[in-house]
């Protein structure tokens, strides 16, 4: 029986998954830049999680404004790339502190 091509990326995914510490924040961290998109993902970014409530740092304090606006919506979608044992309950934005510098993470 022969195999067919994968797609790296795909492959990639499946053992990240796999190798991925199984917890909340770590699962919303893998996802967040596909859920939020780039624009979102380059000023916030999730830092903490407590009892299904994900934080995420942002880089101003207009933009935690603006995301709490948002936070039905990126809820939903982030919840819809989760599996369905580990769903968020709710997202709370908060500002990074002046003196911690921001994280700005690729991938």
């Amino acid at each position: 029986m022969s195999r067919r091509p994968q797609q790296l990326a795909a492959v990639l995914g499946r053992v990240q998954e796999s190798l991925a510490p199984p917890d909340l924040l770590a699962a919303v961290q893998r996802h967040w830049r596909e859920a939020a998109g780039e624009q979102i993902a380059e000023e916030a970014w999730p830092d903490a999680e407590r009892d299904g409530r994900v934080t995420i740092r942002c880089r101003s304090a207009v933009w935690a404004a603006e995301l709490t606006m948002l936070e039905s919506a990126l809820l939903e979608q982030l919840n819809e790339r989760l599996p369905r044992e580990r769903q968020a309950r709710s997202l709370k934005f908060t500002t990074a502190s002046s003196g911690a510098r921001f994280r700005k993470r690729t991938g």
